[in-house]
């Protein structure tokens, strides 16, 4: 049987190493099953060329990096559409020829987050919907068609989607659960960085519209870290700092400064998924907000980034969703409320780290590791 893992969201932001370190994690785990696998990757085409192109070159480097040279199919959709027809694309990879032989036999894909759309996805013979981001989904597929249709199975990363606290809007499908992967054999435990730092890696500001209770809050990470920039003022003995998208003139630097935060650029410290594991290592343990959403529908949901940290041997200080209570009692994570409760976090991870980074690397072993959750949802 061939496992076909659908993507459509890595080959397409060239800057991103953290983005593309996620399907990563299931291609990695894929072989270590020692199963015959495909990542198929879709890049529709754009009005440039060159930056086309070079986007499929860094791709392929990538892959070649982490042995994953003939493993890939890159789809290149020309033109552009939410409609995706085998003959209006490009195989860049394994040939189409090829392609279409396995799609004869025995064979299932792994939609992630929906990436691969009809008519092309009729083609696979198990088709099971991947979902990365509950709370986004969730709300749209009661709006919009967004592949419930078109899938035999459907799971997500909302480890609390059937908890009675949640909040998500109602769903009739027959949703499973999975953790985050993390592939522990590429992800190391590492000893204790020199500098007590707490970073994370992400989007300032996020585009997305997501309705609760009526309204359409602000869910960017800029919103939801203001309760906490006070943190490097009451923890001076930390360091803190923020890997995200602020272009260099944004007003949001200066005032991130002044408030004791130190801002690098995501595409400079992470811009490959090598750079990316190097730069989470080279702190002590991440700190993050979450999406307001997520916080206030216990959704249950945790992050790959979060999962790729535990692996490192960091802990990770966040706010809560509903998933305490699917980890071990020992995990690494500290969830929290509110400034008093970081706070109080943070000074434990700078006390007890060696205990807390052994616990972190022992529950991504334990249950983000990627053989684990790929085992459940192709049940092997």
């Amino acid at each position: 049987m061939t496992i076909f893992l659908g993507c459509g969201f890595a080959a397409k932001y060239r800057e991103g190493g953290g983005n593309l370190s996620v399907p990563l994690q299931w291609m990695l785990g894929l072989r270590r099953l020692k199963l015959d696998a495909i990542w198929l990757e879709l890049l529709p085409t754009t009005n440039d060329a060159r930056a086309d192109q070079a986007k499929i070159a860094n791709f392929q480097r990538r892959l070649r990096e982490h042995g994953l040279a003939g493993r890939y199919c890159l789809l290149h959709q020309k033109p552009a559409s939410d409609t995706h027809d085998l003959d209006g694309m490009d195989c860049i990879g394994i040939s189409k020829r090829a392609l279409l032989d396995r799609l004869a036999g025995p064979n299932a894909l792994l939609n992630l987050s929906y990436s691969i759309h009809p008519p092309f996805l009729l083609q696979f013979e198990r088709r099971v919907f991947c979902d990365l981001d509950p709370s986004e989904i969730f709300y749209w597929m009661t709006k919009m068609e967004m592949g419930q249709s078109y899938h035999h199975e459907f799971w997500t990363i909302g480890l609390n989607v059937h908890g009675r606290d949640c909040r998500l809007p109602k769903s009739s499908l027959p949703w499973k659960t999975f953790y985050p992967l993390a592939d522990t054999k590429l992800l190391h435990r590492q000893p204790r960085p020199r500098i007590s730092k707490f970073t994370t890696i992400g989007q300032w500001y996020w585009g997305g519209a997501v309705e609760v209770d009526g309204a359409f809050p602000d869910l960017s990470k800029k919103f939801a870290f203001e309760p906490y920039l006070d943190l490097p003022k009451r923890i001076p003995e930390a360091s803190f700092e923020l890997a995200m998208n602020i272009k260099a003139d944004d007003p949001e630097r200066a005032r991130l400064n002044q408030r004791g935060w130190q801002v690098v650029d995501p595409h400079r410290v992470a811009r490959t998924p090598g750079s990316y594991r190097r730069y989470m290592a080279g702190a002590l343990a991440e700190f993050t907000a979450i999406k307001g959403v997520d916080v206030a529908w216990r959704t249950g949901w945790l992050s790959d980034r979060a999962a790729a940290f535990l692996a490192l041997g960091r802990p990770v200080v966040t706010e809560g969703t509903g998933a305490g209570k699917y980890l071990p009692s020992e995990n690494g994570f500290h969830f929290v409320r509110g400034i008093e409760e970081a706070e109080i976090a943070i000074r434990q991870t700078l006390q007890e780290w060696p205990a807390l980074s052994r616990q972190a690397r022992n529950c991504a072993v334990e249950v983000f590791d990627s053989t684990k959750n790929l085992g459940k949802i192709l049940d092997l």
